[in-house]
């Protein structure tokens, strides 16, 4: 069966049985380690502008570098 097949019927869920199906294809790519270079379940930190204090002013800085006004 090909997703051309099964989209019209996909298409006639309601809107929650398409959110559920989303989910479950989600976690089904999130455990499938062949597709994803993330570890399932494992908590991964990402480097944020939160409480980097002076960022602003050295965007603002470039801001206005690049500002042809």
């Amino acid at each position: 069966m090909t997703l051309t097949e099964l989209l019209p019927d996909i298409r006639k869920l309601s809107v929650g049985e398409k959110i559920k199906l989303i989910r479950i294809l989600a976690e089904e790519l999130d455990t499938n380690e062949d597709i994803s270079p993330l570890e399932p379940y494992k908590t991964y930190h990402l480097p944020t502008p939160y409480n980097a204090f002076g960022a602003g002013q050295v965007l603002m800085q470039e801001l206005k570098q690049t500002d042809p006004t």
